[in-house]
């Protein structure tokens, strides 16, 4: 097993039910298949049951349900809360990474993606623990972008998450063992072909609302000619190969775990 002296950092973020935590123990399974060396860092207070045994777990400073017991709140304002006190514990979460020496960390970030984003604690974290080999694996759930529209609201998301963190993205369509293989092509193919999802568009609702949506993709289109979008299975590992190889080409420039030399 080889190792980097500065290993890749993949932080999986997607909205609610995505398969953030599944997508993250299915690309660590991938890595160990191919003899390179990971951890999986959890970020989310609030989990209960992981598919994998996490290698630093946020929950040994901060646990939901503690935040809840001693600020007297509900969920969601205990999540607000974690999510900003994670910002006190970044210098620890990176000692914690530091003390492995692996090829990857990959990141499963909470589930209500908005406080990770959007919360100045997630860029604190991303700051403490360093940007240079650093990129997110943006996670499109097919049940949600199933229509045009909603297709383009995730790909705004990505943008966003983009914008926010300044970080190299993958677009990743997750749960492709889960839907026909014809809704699954057709979902990357609007991703590749940007006058094909505009035309869906139009059928979808050709009105005001749609055309705003359309103006949108148009702006998608000009900032990166057409999103690529990778498809991925976390039962099947289908895709995760995929993910590797986009992550080698943006982050180190095509460089191999295994020969250290760069990819063609």
């Amino acid at each position: 097993m080889t190792s980097l002296e500065e290993p890749v950092h993949l932080y999986a973020i997607g909205t609610a039910g995505s398969g953030k935590t599944r997508f993250a123990s299915a690309f660590q399974r991938y890595l160990t298949q191919g003899g390179h060396g990971s951890v999986v860092v959890n970020l989310d207070p609030g989990a209960e049951q992981l598919p994998y045994a996490p290698d630093v777990d946020i929950r040994d400073w901060i646990v939901l349900g503690d935040v809840m017991d001693k600020y007297q709140l509900g969920p969601n304002g205990a999540q607000v809360v974690a999510a900003d006190l994670l910002a006190l514990r970044a210098e620890e979460i990176r000692e914690a990474i530091e003390s492995f020496r692996t090829d990857y960390v990959i990141f499963d970030t909470p589930g209500q993606t908005e406080l990770f984003v959007f919360r100045e604690s997630g860029r604190a974290l991303l700051d403490a623990i360093g940007r240079e080999r650093a990129m997110v694996a943006f996670l499109v759930d097919p049940f949600l972008a199933k229509h045009p529209s909603s297709f383009v609201a995730q790909l705004m998301l990505s943008a966003t998450v983009n914008f926010r963190f300044g970080l190299p993205t993958a677009n990743v369509l997750t749960k492709t063992d889960l839907i026909p293989e014809a809704d699954a092509e057709k979902l990357l193919r609007w991703a590749a072909e940007p006058d094909e999802l505009m035309t869906a568009l139009l059928e979808e609702r050709p009105d005001l609302y749609v055309q705003l949506t359309t103006d949108l993709a148009k702006v998608l289109e000009g900032m990166s000619g057409g999103v690529r979008m990778i498809g991925a299975s976390s039962e099947t590992l289908e895709g995760m190969e995929d993910v590797y190889a986009h992550a080698q080409n943006i982050v180190l420039g095509g460089e191999d775990l295994e020969t250290g030399t760069r990819g063609d």
